[in-house]
């Protein structure tokens, strides 16, 4: 087991929001992630099954960086993690968990979530040294299973994914959760042309609901 783990950047984990982006293209990131950092969102997943989202990436970062946390999702290859990293990404998703991912993260120095359902395919990413774990899909357990994990393995972080709405969202964080993970709930329609406006109101309910007080 290893004791080197890197951590999510600090905005991340106040923020206890990763907001999960899968689009068409990657030119249609640029105005959700300025509406969501209008709103108080301070951290995104940008996901590879979106088209050019490694090519897109170092604009991204020159332009939110100083308002968003940026990582990679989606990524099961470890050339793409190599390229994530390499572009600057600040943290990977991966929706399985693997060695050859978890080898890769830590050689580049990349906090890395890697997904998993069981207890045992949990328990690897979190033993091979991953930032937290990501609970994938998070609705067929529910938010008992962080306290169900934490009984053999004390202290992992769970990040759950996958139908997490906000009432879901606050439950799992109350329940220990170290973020959670929100795509379709609180994104709707704003890659399809959906109202920014109403883009940033779902976007302000979650960030109410999740955001740490300071000093808590």
């Amino acid at each position: 087991m290893t004791t080197d783990r890197p951590c999510l950047p600090q905005r991340t984990t106040a923020a206890r929001l990763i907001v999960v982006i899968r689009g068409e293209q990657a030119t249609q990131y640029a105005p959700v992630l300025e509406t969501l950092a209008g709103a108080g969102i301070r951290s995104v997943e940008l996901t590879l099954s979106t088209p050019g989202t490694l090519e897109q990436l170092p604009g991204l970062l020159e332009r939110f960086g100083d308002q968003l946390d940026i990582g990679i999702g989606t990524v099961t290859d470890p050339s793409d993690l190599r390229i994530a990293a390499e572009r600057g990404a600040q943290y990977v998703v991966t929706p399985l968990t693997r060695d050859d991912l978890l080898e890769v993260a830590a050689e580049e120095g990349i906090p890395l979530v890697p997904g998993g359902l069981t207890p045992s395919e949990l328990h690897a990413g979190w033993a091979a040294g991953a930032a937290a774990v990501k609970v994938f899909p998070a609705s067929v357990v529910g938010p008992g299973y962080v306290s169900d994990l934490r009984g053999p393995f004390p202290g992992i972080r769970v990040i759950p994914s996958g139908g997490v709405d906000l009432e879901a969202a606050g439950a799992w964080l109350q329940a220990g959760a170290e973020a959670v993970s929100v795509g379709g709930p609180l994104l709707g329609d704003a890659l399809r042309g959906g109202s920014l406006d109403a883009l940033a109101d779902r976007a302000a309910q979650f960030v109410g609901v999740t955001t740490r007080e300071a000093g808590a």
